[in-house]
């Protein structure tokens, strides 16, 4: 919502907005547009004279205050993924990446890689990257890149938002369940998926991994576009990851070998369907690879938020078991000697009713020591996850204090990773500060 907002602004409207839970990076992305903000649901937040509201997905209900006022009021209002196809995708080449892992990075990388091609996308992503100066923008060129996610659209529209986006040119990157707050089982999730490949055009691209065993299952069903599996002899069988960089392989071409920045075999994954992506668009795999070169990531996506001789602190965003082990085990494999000191806050719905209890202790064993937060919303039996190398811990101040004194008394280089889908209460800023005075 906080990139709808920012679309709306650059489309030349008046733009203010309210939400529960305002925090960094958006809320500082916002302000810095001149776009109002206001905590809090009231019957103040809808400004007088307003044209148009535009409702997100999120705590957003009957009996809500803000919105009870809209339709008491009778303001006009629509569900931000109908404006954004009515406003701004109705007319361009759509680039959708969908997926339970990867969105935001696989749709960063899209991005930037048309943007370094010269065709200035316009481009809609569920975060911060770190080659553009914000989340979101119209663009010049005919073709827009958009994340494409499988939350329900709004409180009046149950169906996933991606629906809505009409894209030509399709990344699947995974499928695993999620969303437990509006899903009964992944067989529901299938189900949106194979809606989602019922809009995209006979002259369209569907791109997806031929490992994943779900996505093989909803293709089966129906898929009346062409298809791309990547990682296969056809694009890029002779994948390879090198501890310094990437190599391509692709055809009869000489591989193409560079150095990045990212970390882990997802991050892999998410070039590789970037790139082939851009492919379909009419971009080289030459420009992509020479792109990715200076790819930066995305904001909390294992971002470096503080680092010394001793110490590097990392944000992540993490929303789901896979997510967190694939994470971890890049941050290994590049870091084999250091101690890796894991922070998490099973923040997402799914997390927080148990769903993952099974596999989220197996998700983090790759680290050294796992702190495990335990908020007040949580409501399975967080015990299962203690062993000799993990904790559970329910205050914030307790758990700051645990960070700082291991990072204290350690004697290797350790590296501390904050995994969370919220803003963990400002715990990372409370660290960067408690860091740098130390």
């Amino acid at each position: 919502m906080g990139s709808i907002a920012c679309l709306a602004k650059e489309l030349g409207h008046v733009v203010s907005g309210t939400d529960q839970n305002i925090y960094p990076p958006m809320s500082n992305q916002l302000q810095n547009l001149g776009i109002a903000l206001d905590q809090g649901y009231k019957t103040t937040s809808i400004p007088s004279a307003t044209d148009l509201v535009v409702i997100g997905n999120a705590n957003i209900s009957r009996g809500n205050p803000a919105l009870e006022f809209v339709l008491e009021n009778g303001v006009p209002f629509m569900s931000g993924a109908e404006w954004l196809y009515r406003f701004v995708l109705y007319n361009r080449w759509v680039v959708g990446v969908a997926g339970t892992h990867g969105k935001t990075t696989t749709t960063s990388m899209i991005a930037w890689i048309l943007e370094e091609a010269g065709l200035e996308p316009g481009f809609l992503i569920g975060g911060l990257p770190k080659n553009f100066s914000a989340s979101a923008r119209i663009g010049k060129g005919p073709f827009f890149v958009i994340e494409a996610d499988e939350y329900d659209t709004s409180y009046f529209d149950r169906r996933s938002k991606f629906l809505h986006y009409r894209p030509k040119t399709l990344v699947l990157n995974n499928l695993e369940f999620d969303h437990s707050d509006i899903f009964v089982d992944l067989e529901q999730i299938k189900e949106q998926f194979h809606l989602l490949l019922r809009t995209v055009p006979r002259n369209g691209l569907v791109i997806y991994p031929g490992t994943d065993q779900n996505l093989q299952e909803v293709i089966s069903r129906g898929c009346w576009s062409e298809k791309q599996q990547i990682m296969d002899e056809n694009f890029s069988g002779d994948l390879t990851a090198q501890k310094d960089g990437l190599r391509i392989s692709w055809g009869e071409k000489d591989p193409i070998e560079f150095t990045w920045s990212l970390i882990g075999d997802h991050n892999l994954h998410n070039a590789l369907s970037a790139i082939a992506a851009a492919q379909h668009v009419g971009v080289s795999v030459g420009i992509s690879c020479d792109a990715l070169k200076n790819f930066k990531g995305v904001k909390r996506r294992m971002e470096v938020i503080f680092a010394n001789q001793n110490v590097i602190l990392y944000e992540d965003f993490a929303h789901h078991p896979t997510a967190i082990e694939s994470t971890l085990r890049g941050l290994r494999e590049s870091a084999p000697r250091d101690f890796i000191l894991t922070v998490i806050e099973p923040a997402s719905h799914t997390m927080r009713s148990g769903y993952h209890k099974e596999t989220l202790s197996k998700s983090s064993q790759t680290a050294d020591h796992v702190l495990w937060y335990k908020p007040e919303s949580i409501s399975w039996d967080m015990t299962v996850l203690e062993n000799d190398k993990a904790e559970i811990i329910p205050d914030l101040e307790t758990l700051k204090k645990n960070i700082l004194r291991r990072i204290e008394k350690e004697k290797k280089k350790i590296r501390v990773v904050i995994m969370s889908n919220s803003g963990f209460s400002g715990l990372c800023k409370d660290l960067v500060t408690a860091l740098k005075d130390s």
